[in-house]
């Protein structure tokens, strides 16, 4: 069973920055069985937590509530479990809260999630079920015991009017019993900076959790980027693309962007870091060893 000595929220307003791994839901009993490898790997690193994402548009909902609630009965690792408001009627949205709460699960990401269409096409909310992100954090407080995360945007949601309307949606959230956010993958540290700097000012204090993606496979992370409103910038762009050919020197150059995004990030002062796995713990155990070599983990 999992056990926690302090609240999530306590461990990111600590001094100590906290680090935690993202897997998503495997579409196989063969895909399950690596997913499971990558948890038994990264269990031994004590990370703060872990979460599973649901799949494109809200699928493997059941999956994701399964492996999350395992997690917290068969690991010592704390479960965040993610939530969407994809094709889901309100209802059905409290029996996955009811679930997790069940399965001792008692950390959510709160998201509206992608469209079925993809993260560019129009929102078509359920007839029955919620709109925004903010309903579902209002909902989860509702019904209590829960410490509640949602998503954050570096450099905006792409639906955003601005980034200080972004700013402010976050901060909104927060207003609505939101504890802590959590950003999509970014590749500047001003990026995550900048969006810290608009919410202070906006006299809030929630922790804002950086996430890291590191380009192991330029293609897909290009293409990860597009679909998130994430900018791939000129000074990594003329890292990467001489050697987009070579797959063994991208990664490698990809794992030394990371490593140098996560020193700068914890030099300023984040309050941990939030690594997408894609399911594989080789590269990020060895951006993580690097740091813990330094003393920053």
């Amino acid at each position: 069973m999992a056990s926690a000595e302090r609240s999530l929220v306590d461990a990111l307003r600590s001094s100590t920055p906290t680090y935690s791994f993202e897997f998503f839901p495997p579409k196989d009993d063969e895909g399950e069985a690596l997913l499971w490898q990558t948890i038994a790997d990264l269990e031994p690193l004590d990370p703060t937590f872990v979460s599973v994402t649901y799949g494109a548009g809200g699928t493997s909902q059941e999956r994701t509530v399964r492996i999350t609630a395992r997690i917290a009965e068969q690991t010592r690792m704390r479960p965040v479990g993610h939530l969407t408001l994809v094709g889901q009627t309100k209802g059905e949205i409290e029996s996955v809260l009811k679930q997790y709460a069940a399965a001792g699960v008692d950390n959510v990401l709160a998201l509206r999630g992608d469209p079925k269409g993809g993260p560019r096409a129009p929102w078509e909310p359920h007839p029955d079920g919620m709109t925004y992100a903010i309903d579902l954090v209002e909902l989860a407080s509702e019904i209590g015991g829960f410490e509640i995360g949602v998503a954050a945007f570096p450099e905006g949601h792409p639906d955003a009017a601005s980034l200080d309307h972004d700013a402010e949606v976050l901060v909104a959230k927060a207003e609505a019993g939101a504890h802590y956010a959590i950003t999509q993958l970014f590749f500047r540290a001003s990026d995550y900076f900048g969006l810290v700097d608009r919410v202070r000012a906006l006299g809030s204090d929630i922790p804002i959790v950086p996430g890291i993606m590191p380009i192991l496979n330029f293609a897909q992370v290009a293409r990860m980027a597009e679909l998130s409103g994430a900018a791939m910038p000129t000074e990594v762009l003329e890292q990467i693309e001489p050697i987009a050919d070579d797959k063994v020197a991208v990664r490698a150059k990809g794992i030394e962007l990371a490593t140098q995004l996560c020193r700068d990030l914890l030099a300023g002062g984040a309050p941990g870091l939030h690594f997408t796995t894609l399911n594989r713990s080789k590269g990020t155990r060895e951006i993580f060893e690097a740091l813990r070599a330094e003393g920053l983990v």
